[in-house]
């Protein structure tokens, strides 16, 4: 936990126009927050040193020195704040310690009998909470124009909802239109996004058109303008598609530049065709959405993108993958490379919901469902993708958040190929994972922090800065209480949209406090927030977590990580031949037979907490124990390996607590 951040880390860039609007970080005096109030006198309160007895070892003295004032740093974070008694949980480790903020920036992280609390420093009691990372959406589109429209979710609402939901960056995407300039579409999303976002944000930049000066536009914004990812298009014939030769270029300039390529993996040849023959036959409604683009049109890309990308030794970000059959191709990718170079994402939509949604009677429910890559109707896919997720194939999870509301939708009311592509996600991500993760047992706290924070944070380039609680790492936490229940709905969400695809989930975990640089957002149901309040991150070229392996640089810090990445749960066998010959298998046969059963670590006997690493002790009646599954350990495990795939797991010293 003694991290320090490197002086290459991500700079700050203030935006030039704030709102003068800003927010108290008292506490609430509503009296009807959710808590009794009783206990609130207790839990938020302020202390000073006088009344503590603590004393300060020496080698933490230089984190209570007054903070000299940073120009990067908006006047609403100078403050300090003292979590105490919580657990907090970083993706390698979890420990019962106290947590110190001061100017927007954590400053200690430990016991609380080796600190004094500095006067006039708010105190909130964390027991029995997890404190961790705060999210990172690595996949939104606020204020897209797209098919006509544009999205609803603008950059001051869109990102109010991420931090409602205890995601505390989002990492947009510029979509210039064919033939603009990067740079021009770069300074338009600035100026959206700099007067009105209320968390930090940053850029990736789509690559919709192909030429020289695009070429040294991706330089100059590597360079001089902070952006370090770019996307490609194997979609949208037409409008942002590219050929494979142009492909191939892209991410031969990738690697140029130490920047991550990024690619939205469909057949966008196919598709076109189907999309035709489909209306020809009278299929207009948004069933047609599905049925254009199924699941070998998207793993016939995802394989084909990795290739291209292994043949220009570029590293790939494989964007929003939905279905069983390109998830398979990622993790074939990883295994034929050795785990470098290849990253994969899903959303929460493929985690919280199915495409069965596609054929309601309803046309607006079901053109509400309407994203591409599509939701899937084989119902056993959200568990799937968090199966592989939940060992390494898969690393981040976004929302893909792009959302319009009724009358948008209906721009497809007679062809669904018309029909605004998008849904929402930025808000209920980090429950959605929690509850198809954690709670259902196929995954503990830390792999949680790992898909939501900390991973997208490695391959942007934002870590320790961000994805990470440690001295010298932006204050930007939550407070999760693992007992609380939420139940979704558009009713009560904060996001513009008019419709919630996750509709009636109850959620089991919920954000009861959301710190954005040091600043208390989220209080309870209380939101404090200030348009403008965030600021644009820029993303250094060169993250050394994708580059140093390619490049053949062992890190120690690796392969810790993979020691607390899968688990207990083993490889899955994925028929892979060697070589480039891989076949696509019939993949609605895959769980059964090739998944085994995840083997978490299970909590010990006398544990008073219910606690979310093993997810035993708030686990709703009539949920599948996953200890008990009946998918078995693949055969190629000896016996030594099966027996430590299950075990009781105790902190340092041996001694339990209530997260062990």
């Amino acid at each position: 936990m003694s991290e320090t951040v490197p002086d290459n880390t991500a700079r700050m860039v203030k935006s030039e126009n704030r709102s003068e609007e800003e927010s108290s970080n008292s506490a609430p005096t509503d009296s009807t927050k959710p808590i009794d109030m009783a206990d609130a006198s207790t839990q938020i309160q302020t202390e000073t040193s006088e009344s503590s007895t603590n004393t300060v070892p020496a080698e933490a003295i230089f984190l209570l020195e007054p903070a000299k004032q940073s120009a990067n740093v908006p006047e609403s974070a100078q403050n300090r704040l003292y979590i105490k008694r919580g657990h907090v949980v970083n993706h390698d480790g979890m420990q019962q310690a106290d947590v110190y903020i001061e100017d927007g920036t954590v400053r200690y992280v430990g016991s609380g009998a080796d600190f004094v609390v500095p006067g006039g420093c708010r105190t909130i009691d964390a027991t029995g909470k997890l404190v961790m990372p705060g999210g990172i959406d690595p996949h939104t589109h606020f204020q897209l124009e797209f098919g006509g429209t544009v999205s609803v979710d603008d950059f001051y609402k869109g990102t109010k909802a991420a931090v409602a939901g205890g995601t505390t960056t989002i990492l947009d995407f510029v979509l210039p239109k064919k033939g603009e300039s990067l740079l021009e579409a770069y300074d338009t999303w600035r100026a959206r996004a700099d007067p009105k976002v209320v968390c930090d944000y940053g850029l990736h930049i789509g690559i919709t058109w192909w030429s020289k000066s695009v070429r040294d536009e991706m330089k100059i914004l590597c360079q001089e303008r902070g952006v370090n990812s770019f996307k490609c298009f194997m979609a949208y014939k037409g409008l942002y598609q590219l050929n494979d030769s142009e492909l191939y270029e892209v991410f031969e300039t990738c690697k140029e530049l130490g920047a991550v390529a990024m690619v939205h993996a469909e057949n966008g040849d196919i598709i076109a065709k189907n999309v035709t023959k489909l209306l020809s036959e009278g299929v207009t409604g948004p069933e047609g959405h599905e049925l254009s683009r199924t699941e070998e049109v998207e793993a016939e890309a995802t394989n084909r993108a990795c290739v291209i990308a292994h043949q220009a030794q570029c590293p790939l970000y494989v964007v929003h993958v939905m279905s069983k059959s390109a998830g398979i191709e990622v993790a074939r990718a990883r295994r034929r490379y050795n785990g470098t170079g290849i990253f994969g994402e899903t959303l929460a939509a493929a985690l919280g919901t199915d495409g069965t949604h596609y054929h309601d009677k309803c046309w607006h429910h079901a053109a509400a469902h309407v994203l591409s890559p599509p939701l899937r109707p084989d119902p056993t896919t959200p568990e799937f993708l968090m199966k592989l997720l939940a060992q390494d194939d898969l690393q981040t999870t976004g929302s893909d958040n792009c959302t319009f509301n009724r009358n948008q939708k209906e721009l497809g009311l007679k062809d669904f190929s018309k029909i605004p592509n998008g849904v929402n996600g930025v808000e209920d991500r980090m429950s959605v994972v929690w509850e198809k993760g954690v709670q259902s047992g196929l995954i503990d706290p830390q792999r949680f922090v790992a898909i939501t924070s900390t991973n997208a944070a490695k391959i942007f380039n934002l870590y320790p800065r961000k994805g990470r609680i440690a001295p010298g790492s932006d204050a930007d936490l939550v407070i999760w209480d693992p007992k609380a229940v939420r139940t979704i709905s558009a009713s009560t969400h904060h996001q513009a949209c008019d419709f919630n695809i996750f509709e009636g989930m109850k959620c089991h975990g919920v954000p009861e406090f959301v710190i954005v640089r040091g600043r208390v957002c989220v209080e309870y149901e209380l939101i404090r927030v200030a348009e403008g309040q965030g600021l644009f991150l820029e993303t250094p070229v060169y993250p050394s977590f994708v580059y140093d392996a390619l490049n053949g640089v062992s890190r120690p810090e690796d392969e810790s990580d993979e020691k607390h990445t899968r688990n207990g749960i083993q490889s899955l066998d994925l028929n892979s031949k060697s070589g480039h010959d891989v076949d696509i298998p019939d993949t609605y046969a895959l769980p059964e037979k090739y998944i085994p059963g995840p083997a978490l670590s299970v909590i010990s006997g006398d544990s008073q907490l219910s606690t979310p690493h093993s997810a035993r002790g708030h686990r709703p009646d009539g949920l599948k124990n996953m200890q008990e599954s009946t998918f078995s350990i693949s055969e190629e495990l000896d016996k030594s390996e099966a027996r430590s795939c299950i075990r009781v797991r105790a902190p340092p010293g041996g001694k339990s607590s209530g997260f062990w």
